[in-house]
């Protein structure tokens, strides 16, 4: 593999290529499988929901769909470093995966030193298509209510300040065919959380929630507590879980019209957020930088291959084959089921 990245010859009429940021290590190949089953997964998921919006009329989405569906098309390689464009979509798991790394590294380092951090879940009653923008929309702006209540009585010296980081998530049931928003939230001690708890059932009343529906614990791992609060926050849909066997997966079923009803819902809110405290300031040397690339190998995906595809050679880079169970997922268990 790195004798390949390093061998190859440049686009024809081309000697040259400019590209942004330090690239991956083509090194770690279990790390380019996973890019490529992620760009598989990706690319057929855009190409149903490009179908919905189509459907529904909604050119701007279908934009955003295709863009993600051409994010990573083509790679560059050089000197063992792979080289891509983003799309930076939240739906895209190609994205996803680079948004979550980006965010652990900027906030991990500032909530390891959390004494007692602990994990809540603020929720709803689940509400039909209809009423999900609102419902999100007031998700948000009832949760800033609460930290800027706490922030002005801090600023008057009259109690804590709330700190935390909380991220967005949306479920469908298919049976009921209803969503059901929630923040998952870490707080840096007990009384934020018991505090968010209580300030949260008194905003939305037993008429839309109740306190069984709340969940609030202690964090025991802090690293993994993160990562899984990034993973809701960056991640509108859950892949498939490989690890499962074919009869596991058989009856998974992927909700595409409910998919574009949760993304069309969150379209320009805030997914990942902090509250309470700032992050330091990144530095000049920390900002992505361009290069300059004389020798390099071009890549293009090819989903009949599951893989990037050398322009001149045809060789593919990663050799990831799609499973036979995964295959059947996406090609028979994405329902177009109304909301």
């Amino acid at each position: 593999m790195y004798t390949l990245a390093e061998s190859g010859t440049n686009k024809a009429g081309q000697n040259h290529i400019i590209v942004n940021g330090e690239g991956s290590d083509l090194n770690k190949i279990e790390a380019l499988k996973g890019r490529a089953k992620r760009k598989t997964i990706t690319q057929i998921m855009m190409l149903k929901l490009i179908e919905v919006a189509q459907e529904k009329g909604e050119p701007e989405l279908e934009k955003s769909y295709w863009n993600t569906y051409y994010c990573q098309q083509n790679i560059f390689t050089a000197n063992g470093r792979l080289y891509g464009k983003y799309c930076k979509n939240r739906f895209c798991t190609l994205c996803c995966s680079i948004r979550k790394a980006e965010l652990i590294n900027k906030y991990y380092p500032v909530m390891k030193n959390w004494e007692e951090p602990y994990f809540l879940t603020l929720t709803v009653k689940a509400c039909k298509a209809d009423k999900l923008k609102l419902y999100i929309k007031k998700f948000i702006q009832g949760f800033k209510r609460i930290t800027e209540k706490y922030r002005k009585r801090y600023q008057r010296g009259k109690g804590k300040l709330l700190i935390g980081v909380r991220s967005l998530e949306c479920n469908f049931n298919p049976i009921k065919k209803t969503y059901n928003p929630h923040f998952h939230i870490i707080t840096k001690d007990k009384y934020t959380a018991e505090v968010l708890l209580y300030e949260w059932l008194k905003l939305w009343t037993t008429k839309f929630t109740n306190k069984k529906g709340q969940n609030i614990q202690k964090v025991t791992n802090l690293e993994n507590g993160l990562i899984e609060i990034i993973k809701y926050g960056s991640k509108i849909f859950t892949e498939p879980d490989l690890k499962k066997r074919e009869k596991e997966t058989s009856t998974t079923c992927i909700y595409i019209k409910a998919l574009d009803t949760i993304l069309t819902a969150m379209k320009g809110k805030r997914i990942f957020d902090r509250f309470g405290f700032n992050l330091p300031k990144i530095t000049n040397t920390q900002k992505s930088k361009t290069k300059l690339l004389l020798n390099y190998n071009e890549w293009e995906y090819n989903l009949k291959t599951s893989d990037w595809q050398n322009v001149t050679t045809g060789e593919c880079l990663s050799g990831y084959n799609t499973p036979s169970h995964l295959q059947a997922l996406l090609e028979n268990n994405i329902d177009n089921i109304s909301n």
